[in-house]
C-alpha cells in the first residue's frame, strides 16, 4: 500500500477520535459550561447533522479543484474548528464549532475514499479504502479511550487540543505524501450530481442506510444492555467498549481484502453476519462471556459494512465519484441517527432492552435484501443497470512507478 494512505489514515484517527470523544466528556462539558446533560448530549446530533450536511455541501463547493487541494481544505477545516472547540468560551460556540468539524468530516472521508482507490491497482481498491477507515476504527481502540482520560484528568478541552495537534501532523503527511492528482474533463457538480439518477447508486445509499441502520438501533443503548441485562459493571463496560473497537479494526481489513476478490458476495456474507450478530443479542446478552463475544463480533461486522459499500458506490458512480462517495458518507450517519430514533422509540414504546436486537436485525435484513436485488440487477436489469458510462476499468493514472486503472477520471498525473 502507498505510504500516502498512512497520512489519509492518521487524518481518519483524528477525525474518529473528535467525533465519539465527546460521548465521554458530556459530564465535563456540562459542568464546565454550565449546561444540562441533556443539552450536552446535542452536540452529538449537531455534529451528526453537520456530517450529512456537510458532505455533498463541501464536496460541490470544492469539487472543481484537484483533489489533494480539497483534501488540505477539508483538513485545515477540521484543524479550525478543532481548535475552536478547545477555546469555546460557551456552549453556543462550542457547538458551533463541532457543527464545523462535522461538516469536513463527511467530505474527507468521501474525497479520501476516492484518492486511496485511485492511488493502487483496480485488485487493491477496497484494500486502500479500508486502510483509510483503520484510522477511524483505531480511533475506538485508543483514540476515544486516551481522550476520555486525558479529559476527565486534565479537562475537556485538553483533548481537543491534542487531536488539534494529530491534524496538524496528518494535514503535513498529506501535503508531502498525497501525490497530485490532476483530473482532466473534470464534470460540473451539477453533473455529478446527475448520478443520483442512476438507480444503482440510489440502491447502494439504501443498502448503507439499512444495513448499516442496525447497527446504531442497537448499539446506542449498549450500555445500558451490558450493565441493567447482562450484569456488568459500569468501569468493565469502557473495556468492552474496547474490544469492540478491536472487532472494528479486524472486520474493516478482512472485508476490504475480501471486498477486493468478490465485492457484492462480501456485501451479503457482511451484512448477513450482522444481522445474525444482532439477532443473537436477544440471548447473549444474558449472558457475560457470551454478551462480551458479541460485542467483539458487532464491532467486527458493523465496521466490515465499509469499505464493500464505499468500494460499491464507487464502482456504480462512475464518473462521478467524489459526490457519490460523499453522499455514502452521509448515508452511513443518517444510518446513525435513524437507528438510534428506532431504538429509542422501542423502548420508550415499553420493550425490554434485549428486543432491541432482533428489531435491529431486522433493519440490516432490509439492507440486504435491497443488496441482493442490486446484486441480481447487476447480472438481469437495463444495460443502465448493468454498465458504466466510465467506470472503475476505464482510465489510467500515471505514476513514478508506472500506471495502474483510475476510478472514473481521465488520466491524472502523480507528483
Amino acid at each position: 500500500m502507498p505510504i500516502a494512505l498512512l497520512a489519509l489514515s492518521l487524518s481518519a484517527f483524528a477525525i474518529g477520535t473528535t467525533e465519539f470523544v465527546i460521548m465521554g466528556l458530556l459530564p465535563n462539558v456540562a459542568d464546565d459550561l454550565g449546561v444540562s446533560i441533556t443539552s450536552a448530549g446535542l452536540l452529538v446530533t449537531g455534529y451528526a447533522l453537520g456530517v450529512v450536511v456537510g458532505a455533498p455541501t463541501l464536496t460541490a463547493l470544492l469539487g472543481r479543484l484537484p483533489r489533494k487541494r480539497t483534501l488540505l481544505i477539508l483538513s485545515s477545516i477540521f484543524l479550525a474548528g478543532n481548535l475552536l472547540c478547545a477555546l469555546s468560551p460557551n456552549y453556543g460556540i462550542l457547538m458551533g464549532a463541532r457543527f464545523i468539524t462535522a461538516c469536513a468530516h463527511g467530505a474527507f472521508f468521501g474525497i479520501a475514499s476516492v484518492v486511496a482507490a485511485d492511488l493502487v491497482p483496480k485488485e487493491k481498491r477496497a484494500s486502500a479504502i479500508a486502510m483509510v477507515f483503520t484510522g477511524a476504527t483505531m480511533a475506538n481502540v485508543l483514540g476515544v479511550p486516551l481522550g476520555t482520560f486525558l479529559g476527565q484528568d486534565y479537562g475537556w478541552r485538553s483533548t481537543f487540543w491534542v487531536v488539534s495537534g494529530i491534524s496538524v501532523i496528518a494535514t503535513i503527511g498529506i501535503a508531502v505524501l498525497v501525490p497530485v492528482i490532476e483530473q482532466q474533463n473534470q464534470p460540473s457538480f451539477r453533473a455529478e450530481l446527475a448520478v443520483l439518477r442512476r438507480k444503482q447508486v440510489l440502491l447502494a445509499l439504501l443498502i448503507t442506510v439499512f444495513g448499516y441502520g442496525g447497527v446504531f438501533t442497537l448499539f446506542t443503548y449498549i450500555t445500558p444492555l451490558l450493565t441493567d441485562v447482562t450484569g456488568y459493571a459500569e468501569s468493565t463496560v469502557s473495556w468492552l467498549l474496547v474490544l469492540f473497537g478491536v472487532g472494528l479494526f479486524g472486520g474493516n481489513l478482512l472485508a476490504g481484502k475480501a471486498a477486493d476478490r468478490h465485492l457484492m458476495p462480501t456485501v451479503y456474507a457482511v451484512l448477513l453476519a450482522l444481522s445474525l450478530v444482532l439477532l443473537a443479542f436477544s440471548v447473549t446478552s444474558e449472558n457475560k462471556t457470551a454478551a462480551a463475544v458479541s460485542v467483539l463480533l458487532l464491532g467486527a461486522t458493523a465496521f466490515g459494512t465499509v469499505p464493500p459499500l464505499q468500494m460499491r458506490i464507487l464502482a456504480k458512480a462512475g464518473d462521478a465519484p467524489a459526490v457519490a462517495s460523499s453522499f455514502n458518507i452521509s448515508a452511513f450517519n443518517v444510518a446513525n441517527a435513524a437507528g438510534s430514533f428506532i431504538g429509542g422509540r422501542v423502548i420508550a414504546a415499553g420493550y425490554s432492552l434485549p428486543v432491541l436486537g432482533p428489531v435491529a436485525a431486522v433493519i440490516s435484513l432490509v439492507g440486504l435484501g435491497i443488496a441482493v436485488y442490486s446484486g441480481w440487477l447487476d447480472a438481469h436489469g437495463k444495460p443502465a443497470d448493468r454498465d458504466l458510462p466510465a467506470g472503475p476499468d476505464e482510465g489510467t493514472r500515471t505514476t513514478a512507478g508506472g500506471t495502474a486503472d483510475d476510478i472514473g477520471t481521465s488520466p491524472v498525473e502523480a507528483r
